[in-house]
């Protein structure tokens, strides 16, 4: 049974993969590792509780405002059928639905805790606003109401500051229609509960997690700021704190420094507006968000393959194409996407409608890598509207299930030694419940070149992240045809250091599969046929190692995870050092018909 069948289905702790190297408890390693984390996350928060900024905004005053000067837009599509299914009592989020029965929705058990968060998010506003009607206002108003009232059992839930700053993002955004026609009561308590949510959240702000969390707080306190009247002090030191923190995790190429591509999609979302709400109030918007805003956007067109969607790393899931499409309506130039993001850790090739996006960069720092994945030099690869190659990604709900097997090498399309991810995460239940599971060792130099030769598109990438273990280096290179017709591929495993003898190891290198391809093999054993919805057909070759089709799931699929299937190629790192594959394409397309996708796959009970 393959590594991702196992990690897919189930099976007992001795049969699970490793999803990525643990520190084992006693050992000094961890306890440096540790020490280092806990010190740095010390110095982190006397930082930012002692500098001008944090200490300005913690304690910054927040009256109850007379009234609310704008309501910012909402980008987000909001939808009237969903609006129904509310009123009448069926709530719907993250995978579970729960019917309310004359009751309250606060007043319930939530079913997992990412439903309690989309519940007190107050996301679904938009749906009833986008009904537009008397009864749909009078509902939003009504349940509204009802958490003011009491949050219920999962008040907790409702107190965490990133679910208090989407609360407060969507109650300012649908403020227009919560307030048509209400009367003063509910006027003033709305007011009241606002305030009190901008209080909890501007103390919060400093000490939310890196990355963001802490980036998504500001911004709602800045937009805050902009609305509620009698505010212009949070609004200055919460747009100080803005423009800081947007020069540090928004780096020179447009990428976040999670080195999550969603994230571009998610600040967007907000900066976006912002830039209105800033004009509407004649406040001139600061350089640093305008400039922030023109980096990301190239950006957006670089992790796009031909159908849309982004590639799949370091917590990337499902694109939601409406968010997608709004956010680049705002994008006047629309130029060509950029090919080399080196300070993202990034890397593309374009040609013909073939795209290559690969990973070539190292984690990003510890306090920021709580999301990141072990999947140096892997790469994604699509032929017009069909992707070919993907890397597992994360599913939608559930990311708590799959959090750690989706971030392993495995779960990627790349190099897999001795079945360990090429990144160490901090393990430990005491130690997680601070701070998450970060990366606490991983590629260090990853060495990357690329150029234009003999009419194909090369590059070349190095990582260290096996060398402190393994004494090797592997390095992976791609070559793409100026045609769009081949991409051939090099994976090299040789000593870390210079007359070094490494062990023998056992690796794989896989590629996995979109749902959409359908792979068959044929009479020679390192061949197999790809064939795409399009029509389009290609072959995959590796010269030297019998190829095996395996069983894999695709994370990142709208409706859920689904089967779908892998190749790899195995031996080991002695015996054959050096690995060559091909992808060629054998059929031109004839038709831009989608398949169907194949059945959904069932995900294992917790704990399996």
């Amino acid at each position: 049974m393959s590594e991702t069948q196992r990690l897919s289905y189930g099976g007992s702790d001795k049969t699970r993969p490793r999803a990525g190297r643990g520190v084992s408890r006693g050992s000094l390693a961890e306890r440096a590792r540790l020490g280092v984390l806990l010190a740095g996350e010390w110095a982190r928060s006397l930082l930012a509780h002692v500098s001008s900024g944090a200490l300005g905004l913690a304690y910054v005053p927040v009256p109850v405002p007379e009234r609310l000067l704008i309501a910012p837009q909402d980008l987000r599509t909001g939808d009237a059928t969903l609006a129904a299914e509310i009123y009448a009592g069926r709530f719907a989020f993250a995978g579970k639905a729960v019917t309310l029965e004359g009751r309250s929705p606060f007043e319930l058990e939530p079913p997992s805790a990412e439903w309690a968060e989309a519940l007190h998010g107050f996301g679904w506003l938009r749906h009833l606003h986008a009904a537009g009607t008397t009864i749909a206002r009078a509902n939003a108003r009504a349940l509204v109401g009802d958490w003011m009232r009491d949050a219920g059992p999962a008040r907790a839930v409702a107190a965490q500051p990133d679910v208090t700053a989407r609360r407060v993002l969507s109650w300012l955004a649908q403020a227009t229609f919560l307030l048509q026609d209400a009367d003063h009561d509910f006027y003033r308590r709305f007011m009241r509960a606002l305030a009190k949510q901008v209080r909890q959240l501007r103390r919060a702000a400093g000490e939310m997690p890196d990355g963001y969390p802490r980036l998504l707080a500001i911004m709602t306190l800045v937009f805050a700021g902009l609305c509620m009247s009698d505010q212009s002090r949070l609004l200055k030191i919460a747009l100080k704190r803005l423009t800081e923190e947007l020069d540090r995790q928004i780096l020179p190429d447009g990428g976040p420094i999670t080195r999550n591509p969603g994230m571009l999609i998610e600040v967007l979302l907000e900066l976006l507006p912002l830039r209105q709400a800033l004009s509407a109030r004649n406040q001139p918007a600061p350089p640093q968000l305008m400039n922030a805003i023109d980096r990301m956007m190239p950006m957006l067109r670089f992790f796009r393959h031909g159908d849309g969607a982004f590639a799949h790393f370091h917590g990337m899931g499902h694109t939601a194409a409406d968010q997608l499409a709004t956010i680049l309506a705002f994008d006047d130039a629309r130029g060509a996407p950029v090919a080399n993001a080196p300070y993202s850790g990034y890397q593309r090739l374009d040609a013909r409608g073939c795209v290559v996006i690969a990973d070539t960069g190292a984690p990003p720092p510890m306090p920021l890598s709580w999301e990141a994945h072990a999947s140096c030099l892997a790469f994604e690869f699509s032929s017009g509207r069909c992707r070919i190659v993907v890397n597992c990604g994360v599913p939608s709900a559930g990311r708590e299930m799959w959090h750690e097997v989706a971030r392993s090498s495995a779960a990627h399309s790349a190099a897999i030694i001795a079945d360990t991810s090429s990144c160490r995460f901090l393990h430990g239940k005491r130690a997680t419940q601070w701070f998450g599971m970060p990366v606490v060792a991983g590629p260090k130099q990853v060495e990357v070149q690329r150029g234009e030769r003999s009419g194909a598109v090369l590059l070349r990438a190095s990582h260290d992240g096996y060398a402190e273990e393994f004494g090797l280096l592997h390095q992976r290179s791609w070559r793409l045809g100026l045609d769009g017709s081949r991409l051939d591929g090099e994976d090299v495993f040789r000593p870390s250091a210079e007359g070094a003898v490494p062990d023998d190891q056992p690796f794989a290198i896989r590629f996995h599969l979109h749902p959409s391809v359908k792979a068959e093999r044929l009479d020679d054993p390192f061949t197999a046929l790809l064939s795409l919805p399009s029509g389009e057909a290609w072959a995959f070759a590796a010269p030297h190692l019998p190829l095996a089709i395996e069983e894999s799931i695709y994370l990142a699929a709208p409706g859920g995870p689904r089967r779908t299937l892998q190749l790899v190629l195995s031996g080991r790192t002695a015996q054959t050092p050096r690995v060559l594959w091909s992808f060629m394409r054998t059929r031109e397309a004839t038709s831009p018909t989608p398949a169907a996708r194949p059945a959904p796959a069932h995900p294992p009970a917790r704990g399996s």
